[in-house]
């Protein structure tokens, strides 16, 4: 198979989740006797193309007008490259980005698709995928019938990719901007700069929920120990419904998936739709005030106790106090 790899990149390098995609193509190209190619889209990527090419065969869509992650025009860049290539799968992390742009590229080429995939096997010569469904009370095996495939995996999943021996060669790709689509164009981009971590790539994540009342005791706790642990921090949805903490945090079946080596719940119930984006971690460490509260029964270590005064005695310990 001709595996295409939609990778996503800061403007300096890809993405720890697309080296979870590079892996995943590595291992069905191998299979198959197949091939792998990354796609960059975007301006001014020559540092990108640089670090891509550690790990695979790199083609690069270096144009103005993808200077933003337009959907609909990089979706059309997207169909031109498989098109043009003869590419069988494409492949993305499920993050955000793909999810906005990969069903659009799906939609124009009419192949078939499998999102938030967790693995895959070969049966004969048909390619299946394994996928959680029902807030992961579910795997289901799944078949594509339809040429090409696209699928997003969960960059949990699949270990990063390392750097080969050799760096892979470098091709750039004409994009003709008369041919993009025009009806939709970007305004802003509105974000908070953060020395933490990202939270789909720290190996650490502390997590708060509705035991936080308010978003200066978030910062308190959850970010004050985060800090002390150099951990990404992440949130329940429900202070991202109260407006305590943005979107961007939020773990969960309707936010993001993570599986760091060490997942810290403070006064996180354990709803399944937050069960369903961090049960995979690692090492679960859980503190709730309430001792029947569902988290503690994925939790490896777990304490009954209120937030507000344990939290504080944690940082404290952390500062040799």
């Amino acid at each position: 198979m001709r595996v295409l790899i939609l990778c996503e990149h800061d403007g300096q390098g890809i993405r720890l989740g697309s080296r979870s995609a590079v892996a995943f193509a590595n291992a069905v190209a191998e299979q198959t006797r197949g091939s792998v190619e990354c796609l960059l889209l975007g301006n001014s990527l020559a540092a990108v193309a640089q670090d891509a090419a550690a790990y695979a065969p790199v083609l690069v869509a270096d144009h103005p007008a993808l200077v933003n992650p337009v959907a609909d025009r990089y979706a059309k860049v997207i169909v031109d490259v498989v098109k043009h290539r003869g590419c069988d799968l494409v492949v993305a992390a499920a993050t955000t980005f793909a999810k906005d742009i990969l069903p659009r590229a799906a939609g124009l080429l009419g192949g078939a698709m499998a999102s938030e995939v967790i693995g895959h096997q070969f049966r004969g010569d048909q390619l299946c995928y394994r996928r959680p469904l029902f807030a992961g009370a579910v795997v289901a095996t799944v078949a594509l019938h339809g040429k090409p495939q696209i699928v997003t995996i969960r960059p949990s999943a699949y270990p990063a990719a390392s750097a080969r021996a050799e760096t892979c060669a470098v091709t750039a790709v004409a994009v003709d901007e008369a041919t993009l689509p025009k009806k939709t164009e970007f305004e802003a981009l509105q974000s908070k700069l953060s020395n933490r971590p990202d939270v789909t790539e720290a190996r650490i994540v502390v997590s708060g929920g509705r035991g936080i009342k308010n978003s200066e005791d978030y910062e308190r706790l959850v970010g004050g120990l985060a800090d002390k642990l150099h951990a990404a921090t992440g949130s329940s949805r429900a202070l991202v419904d109260a407006g305590i903490t943005p979107n961007a945090f939020q773990v969960g079946q309707t936010g993001k998936v993570v599986a760091p080596e060490l997942y810290i719940a403070l006064g996180i119930s354990g709803a399944v739709q937050h069960l369903a984006g961090m049960k995979n971690s690692k090492t679960i460490v859980a503190i709730n005030s309430d001792p029947e509260a569902p988290i503690f029964e994925v939790a490896d270590y777990w304490l009954v106790g209120d937030v507000y005064e344990l939290v504080p005695q944690w940082i404290a310990r952390l500062n040799g106090k």
